[in-house]
């Protein structure tokens, strides 16, 4: 297939000019955010089938967007309509600033170590200059979005038990909260999942002792479940990390195959619930259904 050796700078103006990130185009052409921005720094060619892929999602043709002066260039898409209130089950687009939105493609695609500052301030469309102008270095990316994960999924966990009649509807309340977030938020999740151990001294400490405290409240809550003599589970440390470590596995597979029939995030969540509820051994309270 013939290169077209130049247009990346086209194809950068029409894509800032439709709105889109850098991050967004490459998604949508199913290329990686490094790719993409090759292509736009003229280090790949840009082959035929590529540009008029380009052209078709950008909605121009291809010889607008070699030559975009000939044309007048696609407006921005409309905005998108405000997110409702957020309730624990609740889960609107994270307000990320560009650069860590982009931080969290990079890191999910090649890891922490090896992602660089450049990609991401190309994934970000800012330079590299304004990108350490507020984020001095690929560590303090880390760690905001390690802290942003945490803190989300801490509200939601007491949101979630505070929603509760009463502790085996708390601690099943907990546990779904727990596998929405690591579903509705799996590309965070998984940068927690998978980078804790990249974290420097002493964010280290102190994130991994947030980690601590939210495992800390289920098991708070199981504790109380136990001792009023609502669940029966004969080796409770053990059955919550089993818990524990089956919602922290859903980044790694969800959604699967896409099979139909299969749950979204929502159903899969009460799903984890109630096996959660299975596994502690629910007794049944004399005094009336506590957890339906």
């Amino acid at each position: 297939m013939p290169e077209q050796p130049a247009g990346g700078v086209a194809v950068r103006r029409a894509r800032q000019h439709a709105g889109l990130t850098l991050r967004q185009l490459a998604a949508d052409l199913g290329v990686s955010v490094g790719t993409m921005s090759a292509i736009e720094n003229g280090k790949v060619g840009l082959t035929v089938d590529r540009l008029q892929q380009i052209a078709r999602r950008l909605g121009m043709s291809a010889s607008q967007l070699l030559d975009p002066d000939t044309a007048p260039l696609p407006g921005p898409p409309p905005p998108e309509a405000s997110p409702p209130p957020a309730g624990w089950r609740d889960f609107a687009a994270l307000d990320l600033d560009p650069v860590l939105t982009s931080a969290v493609e990079v890191f999910n695609e090649t890891g922490y170590h090896g992602a660089t500052m450049r990609v991401i301030a190309t994934g970000a469309d800012i330079s590299i200059a304004g990108m350490y102008h507020h984020y001095p270095s690929k560590q303090r990316l880390l760690v905001a979005l390690v802290e942003l994960a945490l803190q989300d999924l801490r509200w939601r966990i007491t949101a979630a038990a505070g929603d509760a009649a009463g502790t085996v509807q708390e601690f099943a309340n907990m546990v779904e909260a727990m596998a929405l977030f690591h579903t509705e938020r799996a590309e965070l999740a998984h940068i927690v999942l998978s980078e804790m151990r990249s974290l420097e001294e002493p964010d280290r400490s102190r994130l991994t002792g947030l980690q601590g405290e939210i495992r800390e409240a289920l098991d708070s809550t199981a504790s109380r479940a136990v001792e009023q003599g609502r669940f029966a589970v004969r080796d409770l440390p053990t059955t919550i990390r089993a818990i524990t470590t089956m919602c922290l596995a859903l980044p790694y597979w969800f959604p699967g195959d896409g099979s139909p029939g299969a749950p979204g995030p929502a159903g899969l969540a009460r799903r984890y619930a109630d096996l959660a509820l299975d596994m502690m051994r629910v007794v049944p309270d004399q005094a009336g259904p506590e957890f339906s």
